[in-house]
């Protein structure tokens, strides 16, 4: 058994929380070279000098894109948040957190005069990028002549 956050998780949950990347996913890459084809390059990846170290910021436009896992973040409604089914009060904990921790950044970044743009992983579907595609699009649009 090890400990992470505080509380007991087999060695086998522990190894896989472990191996999940936090920067440089699929899901980021998806999103960088959407970015890049809309004509917007020179973003910063996993930005540090902001709350919440954006997946991908537009520093000098105050635009921060966070790329959030279905499953990690606890997608409200999505088939890919599902919940374990072992060691719940642990995973609610921390899906609780996660969640709790989310809203917390936002509103920070967007108490300093940042555009923040939540894209979920599901949204990177084949049968939805298109529209995400669309709305990123949109919002970066808005963002930048906002600033």
């Amino acid at each position: 058994m090890q400990y992470h956050e505080m509380e007991m998780v087999s060695e086998a949950v522990h190894n896989v929380m472990v191996a999940n990347k936090r920067a440089n996913t699929k899901p980021e890459l998806v999103v960088r070279k959407m970015l890049r084809e809309m004509g917007w390059p020179g973003y910063r990846c996993d930005w540090k000098k902001c709350a919440g170290h954006p997946d991908i910021a537009y520093p000098g436009r105050k635009l921060a894109l966070f790329i959030n896992g279905c499953f990690w973040h606890a997608h409200e409604g999505c088939k890919y948040a599902s919940k374990p089914k072992s060691n719940v009060r642990f995973w609610e904990q921390k899906f609780a957190r996660n969640k709790a921790r989310d809203k917390r950044v936002k509103e920070q970044l967007e108490s300093e005069g940042w555009h923040v743009i939540v894209i979920w992983e599901c949204e990177l579907k084949k049968d939805r990028i298109e529209e995400t595609r669309q709305r990123l699009h949109d919002e970066i649009e808005y963002a930048f002549i906002d600033v």
